[in-house]
């Protein structure tokens, strides 16, 4: 799928609207991570851009991911700020029970210390990506064989168990 409308703009800032909302079936969100929270401008962002919006978007997927200076930065409390806002405007979230590696797991989202440059930061924006499409081919769409249940066998369970 194209990702109409978006622009980058500074270093690397996809800057979305609310238009690009409206038309996806779902979203992954993300925000570095500013206090244990989501920064202003996505805060921003939601009240100032979506709130006209209200209800319009009730019923859509949507996911987190975060970044923060170091781990402990607070990058899955951030996770959850971004995820309490979605269901404020109607998403239904979700977390992933899968580990990308032996000790790294995406419950909350993906998060990251610094840019995702590591592996098991790829795997694990991969791996929130991959469940979004999953949910949304399955619920939006409605194809059951997307559903995440019927593809154990491509999960990965904690510390190499299964």
């Amino acid at each position: 799928m194209p990702l109409a409308g978006l622009s980058f703009e500074g270093a690397g800032e996809l800057k979305a609207t609310a238009d690009d909302v409206l038309w996806a079936d779902g979203i992954a969100v993300g925000s570095p991570t500013n206090m244990g929270v989501i920064s202003w401008r996505m805060k921003k962002f939601w009240v100032a851009e979506m709130a006209p919006h209200w209800m319009k978007i009730d019923g859509k997927i949507g996911c987190a991911f975060s970044s923060a200076g170091g781990w402990g930065g607070g990058m899955e409390l951030a996770c959850q700020s971004i995820l309490t806002v979605l269901m404020n405007f109607g998403f239904l979230v979700f977390g992933v029970t899968d580990y990308v590696s032996r000790d790294m797991t995406l419950h909350y989202g993906a998060v990251s210390a610094k840019a995702p440059g590591d592996e098991q930061c790829r795997l694990a924006c991969q791996c929130l990506g991959r469940r979004l499409a999953e949910w949304i081919a399955t619920y939006v769409h409605g194809i059951p064989s997307e559903h995440p249940s019927l593809k154990l066998a491509e999960r990965r369970p904690p510390h190499g168990e299964g």
